[in-house]
């Protein structure tokens, strides 16, 4: 799962379907995403670091990694 695309859209103040149609996909799709069920094609992925106002490689990172493992 991409924790930290999710943090983003909360800290934005939107909702799983406004995320969506931000990013012109269905909720079904952005939640596919998300959850890490399908890839993120690269300009999906651009367009949602546009969205956040950060960077890709943050969005495809899991804060929660246990760097000793």
């Amino acid at each position: 799962m991409y924790t930290n695309i999710d943090a983003e859209r909360v800290r934005h103040q939107m909702t799983k379907q406004d995320a969506a149609a931000s990013l012109g996909i269905t909720t079904k799709t952005y939640l596919s995403y998300v959850r890490g069920d399908t890839p993120i094609p690269s300009d999906v992925l651009l367009r949602m670091a546009k969205m956040f106002r950060c960077t890709t490689d943050y969005l495809l990172t899991d804060d929660h990694i246990d760097a000793d493992k």
